[in-house]
């Protein structure tokens, strides 16, 4: 027979054992492991970037279609590039290619009013959008698979068949008329509103702004005639992206698209140029309200299909982030701004701009751009390291996971290339640059491009309160009124 009195016993002194184990084992001292310096860390090579499988066709009208399937979602996206702009409106009607692209999508269409639209797509979930900007339009859906057919063929309506109520017309002008009253609120808005002007020239399309009396210059005969003559087929580039059968997905194109024909002949479209209106100087804005200023420096740059291009971003590269030569200089070391940035932007089909800037305290105004110029002079007059080099290449190169991270994205590129004439294969090239640039390149063309004797330089802040003054700058100084003028039309 068990003695249970000893068996207790004899579990109690286990007990006892097992956590006096325990203790001794989690109280002893972790073994110190030394950490690594992040430049030993070694990670596996990112994986070859290419283009997932895509069917590009043309309709009998003259549009383009491109096709990627994309089942992991039961959603389809879609987007139309259409051949318009802002650049194209004229002169005394600024804001008609806005209105245009607003009302095409807000005023309803022969078959649906804007209420039965917004209904139908509020039911499903989807959406149906047009934009025009300064260099394209576009239009756009996203639906469920199985709602597709309604959607498109609502997406086929507002393309092809807008109402164009003057009604609506009128709540869109009201709505522009709303945005200038608003405008000089950001001194941000102000200050990139206002260099655009001085780089590009007040009147030049890549610059000029709605005013009260071009809003009221546009009746709905013009957006009517502007949409008439850019709207059309053949200056549609449509891409279709997500879960469909191709079968399914051509006949439903075919058969609401392809059978649209304009009315009228066809445009001549010629794309305006652009040159630097105003040479170096320095132009202020006061804004009493403001405890500190905006900077921003900048001229004239150039289009991404330079052969330069790709070194350039290494000098972007070079000049922003974290580890950026601006961030370590005048924010880390100087303490003169929180946000500080340089890039030498390109366009399409017309020259970008070259702009550097940043926020700085009132008190520091002054130190803030001379500094920021002495950056963006080392540049040009002393040789980087090949650390800078490496880090500039890394952080461009490794960031071209995240532009193909899903299959839109790279057929929004693909259409891009097309709509403005590039090859398809233009940013496996661009990556094949970057990844060629060498130190003596980044110098060559930072000496090339950068025009420290073409800079604007602008601020918008209080006049009060910069000390010392902008004159200290050894320009002089020209103020620039913001004042809006007119006023809006009831």
């Amino acid at each position: 027979m068990i003695d249970t009195s000893s068996l207790k016993q004899f579990r109690t002194v286990g007990l006892i054992l097992i956590t006096t184990l325990l203790v001794l084992v989690f109280r002893l001292p972790a073994v110190a492991q030394t950490p690594k310096h992040y430049t030993d860390l070694e990670f596996p090579l990112l994986a070859e970037i290419s283009l997932p499988e895509y069917e590009r066709y043309e309709l009998t009208n003259g549009m383009v279609v491109y096709l990627m399937e994309d089942h992991q979602l039961p959603l389809v996206k879609g987007s139309a590039l259409i051949k318009t702009g802002s650049r194209l409106e004229p002169a005394p009607k600024v804001g008609l290619a806005q209105t245009t692209g607003s009302l095409m999508r807000l005023g309803g269409t022969q078959q649906h009013s804007a209420n039965e639209i917004n209904q139908l797509l509020e039911q499903r979930a989807a959406r149906v959008e047009v934009g025009i900007g300064t260099s394209s339009g576009s239009a756009g859906f996203n639906t469920l698979s199985e709602d597709l057919e309604t959607v498109f063929n609502l997406f086929s309506e507002v393309l092809q068949e807008p109402a164009f109520s003057p009604q609506l017309l009128g709540f869109i002008k009201n709505q522009q008329q709303g945005g200038i009253a608003r405008r000089n609120d950001d001194p941000g808005s102000i200050a990139s509103r206002e260099l655009g002007k001085l780089i590009y020239g007040e009147d030049s399309p890549y610059a000029r702004t709605i005013e009260y009396e071009t809003i009221d210059n546009i009746t709905r005969d013009d957006v009517v005639a502007f949409y008439e003559q850019y709207v059309r087929p053949e200056n549609i580039i449509l891409g279709v992206v997500g879960d469909f059968e191709p079968n399914t997905m051509k006949s439903l194109i075919e058969n609401t698209l392809g059978k649209w024909q304009p009315n009228t002949p066809e445009p001549e479209i010629n794309i305006p140029s652009a040159q630097q209106k105003q040479g170096q100087g320095v132009f202020f804005v006061n804004q009493p309200q403001l405890n500190q200023s905006n900077v921003l420096l900048g001229h004239l740059g150039g289009k991404f299909d330079s052969p330069d291009y790709p070194a350039l971003s290494v000098v972007n590269g070079l000049l922003n982030g974290f580890g950026g030569r601006l961030f370590n200089d005048l924010r880390s070391r100087k303490g003169l701004a929180y946000t500080v940035y340089g890039f030498w932007s390109a366009g399409y089909d017309y020259p970008g701009v070259f702009i550097a800037g940043g926020q700085t305290a009132s008190q520091t105004t002054v130190k803030f751009i001379t500094s920021l110029l002495d950056e963006i002079k080392r540049v040009q007059t002393t040789a980087i390291s090949s650390d800078e080099l490496d880090y500039a290449k890394e952080s461009i190169l490794n960031s071209f996971v995240f532009k193909f991270e899903n299959p839109s994205q790279t057929l929004s590129r693909l259409t891009t290339y097309e709509y403005y004439g590039y090859p398809q294969d233009f940013i496996f090239e661009y990556q094949k640059g970057v990844k060629a640039t060498t130190i003596e390149d980044v110098q060559r063309v930072a000496q090339e491009y950068l025009k420290p004797e073409n800079i604007v330089t602008l601020v918008v802040g209080n006049e009060e309160e910069i000390n010392p003054p902008l004159s200290q700058l050894g320009q002089t100084v020209k103020s620039i009124d913001v004042t809006i003028q007119g006023q809006a039309k009831s």
